[in-house]
């Protein structure tokens, strides 16, 4: 179990995010144990390769919260970008109304 003073100190926020410390608490301790695994290790991985985790600690736990957005692309566009259609790097085929051929991503 990762405690919210680990998850504090992974974030290293500035002083000025000072007053947000208890909001923070809040929010982690409503979360389960693999939601906040499941966030921690998220914000530990785009540090440690250097990514973007916002300032604010409040907003870096809300935004690294958040389900990956599933990504659409045509039968088309799909075949231009990779010139195949095969699946690729994490793209899926779909056929949701049995007429067009899809292609998603999730995050």
């Amino acid at each position: 179990m990762i405690t919210f003073f680990e998850l504090w100190t992974l974030l290293e926020p500035k002083a000025e995010y000072a007053n947000l410390f208890g909001h923070c608490k809040q929010l982690w301790e409503s979360w389960p144990g693999d939601k906040q695994e499941e966030v921690f290790l998220k914000i530990e991985k785009k540090k440690a390769e250097h990514k973007f985790v916002d300032y604010n600690p409040l907003l870096a736990l809300r935004n690294n919260a958040a389900p990956p957005k599933r990504q659409v692309m045509s039968y088309a566009d799909y075949y231009v970008k990779f010139g195949t259609t095969e699946e690729r790097d994490g793209w899926k085929m779909e056929n949701p109304t049995g007429n067009k051929v899809i292609y998603v991503k999730a995050g």
